[in-house]
């Protein structure tokens, strides 16, 4: 864990110099640590980030550490440089993946069990009672869409992703990804992602977008594109579980902005993870 932590703390601090970001002198606990315990809290506490401040007070890693209340509001204030943090990581596994082979796929993040539906309060939006086709059930939250590489021993990397309301369909989806990829690049997903439009659009910059296809498909693949999506269907299949090892059983928060930004620290903690093991 000692290295995990210099690790992150690294990232963070290297990120706010790059940026030239300026915080109060008065300070006792820095911006990038505070970045530091919320992403170690998603790594190794469940996203409970009392329990990653008491951690790294006790163990004298941050011994000017913040109340409760006092770390939530820095935190929140932060948001904004956890999804630099993880576009340049993702700049950076885009970089390396030279066969520009990539996987969309999206998970369900629940906000609370079935039950709880009508006491819920972060979101009062029938928007966001989607249905989890894999496992056959309803849930009632976010979508998490992810853009990643193929895979790079131990597991493939997020390059891009964003959220949706829970019921935000595979096609409805595709329209808001950035296709930012080198020519020549191959996405494949499962058969949620049928768009002909918008392969023909992705084809014009020379993007082919390979999802597969339904037995009534009216287009079919090319066989050895069909052969590539074989061989990457595995992967195809459990791109969105990415970030299920760290996901807790449930989530906490008390506002709609904290629960998402939990949810960002749990796909940026997923992405560290990947350099914190050798390929």
């Amino acid at each position: 864990m000692d290295l995990q932590i210099i690790l992150v703390y690294c990232l963070c601090a290297d990120l706010l110099s790059a940026l030239h970001h300026q915080e109060d002198d008065q300070c006792q606990l820095s911006d990038a640590e505070v970045m530091t315990a919320a992403i170690l809290a998603a790594l190794y506490f469940g996203g409970k980030h009392h329990l990653a401040c008491t951690f790294l007070d006790e163990q004298g890693y941050m011994p000017h550490m913040l109340s409760k209340s006092q770390f939530s509001r820095r935190l929140h204030r932060l948001d904004a440089l956890f999804l630099a943090l993880f576009r340049i990581l993702g700049e950076s596994f885009k970089a390396l993946n030279a066969e520009s082979i990539y996987i969309i796929d999206s998970a369900p993040i629940a906000a609370c069990d079935n039950i709880r539906i009508r006491r819920n309060k972060l979101y009062g939006n029938e928007a966001y009672h989607g249905y989890q086709a894999s496992k056959h059930r309803y849930f009632y939250g976010v979508k998490i869409h992810l853009l990643v590489t193929k895979d790079h021993q131990p597991r493939p990397r997020g390059t891009r992703f964003f959220l949706s309301p829970g019921s935000v369909s595979g096609p409805a989806a595709l329209t808001h990804y950035a296709f930012d990829l080198p020519a020549g690049a191959f996405v494949f997903a499962d058969k949620a992602y049928t768009d002909y439009l918008v392969e023909d659009l992705l084809a014009e910059v020379g993007i082919c977008l390979a999802p597969e296809r339904k037995k009534n498909a009216k287009r079919r693949l090319l066989p050895w594109v069909c052969g590539l999506l074989h061989y990457y269907r595995n992967q195809v299949e459990t791109a969105g579980s990415l970030i299920e090892p760290l996901l807790p059983k449930s989530t906490h928060a008390v506002t709609a902005k904290g629960f998402e930004l939990k949810v960002i620290l749990f796909v940026l903690a997923s992405s560290i993870n990947c350099l914190a093991t050798p390929a």
